[in-house]
């Protein structure tokens, strides 16, 4: 403990710990609801890139000219021209997902969801894995799964 937590009064380990100490429930149910909705980008890395690619049986190359756009001098995955969807996902489902990047991967422990319990119930009405019948994740887990 710090020393300034130390000089605060009534002030105990527990009150610097997140709003979700106890844990959280959540089970993937590979529904594709999170590879959905409106505009956004799906930033992968390069060694992302080659294990996708690899997965698909491509070059890099090929699979860059396919798959990949350029943003904010990063690489995203493209989104499917009609909808917006994940390029990636079909008939609800996500046909990478053995492979999927670490953004989707992660989700929905994503920073902005987990800044309140407020957010994270507003995220459960998009995500079918959040409910009270799915395992319980603990704290610790959720911070590695961030990272």
């Amino acid at each position: 403990m710090s020393a300034a937590s130390k000089n605060k009064p009534g002030l105990s380990a527990s009150d610097l710990l997140p709003w979700y100490r106890d844990g959280l429930r959540f089970e993937c149910t590979q529904c594709g609801r999170c590879c959905t909705g409106s505009a956004g980008y799906v930033w992968v890395t390069e060694e992302e890139i080659v294990r996708i690619a690899d997965h698909l049986g491509m070059s890099v190359n090929q699979f860059g000219s396919r798959y990949l756009r350029r943003a904010c001098g990063r690489y995203a995955l493209l989104e499917a021209p009609r909808h917006q969807d994940c390029v990636f996902l079909a008939n609800s489902r996500c046909t990478i997902y053995e492979v999927r990047p670490k953004q989707c991967r992660t989700f929905p422990f994503w920073q902005e969801n987990l800044k309140s319990g407020a957010n994270w119930h507003a995220t459960a009405n998009d995500c079918e894995g959040i409910r009270d019948d799915a395992p319980l994740i603990d704290c610790v887990e959720i911070r590695e799964r961030m990272e």
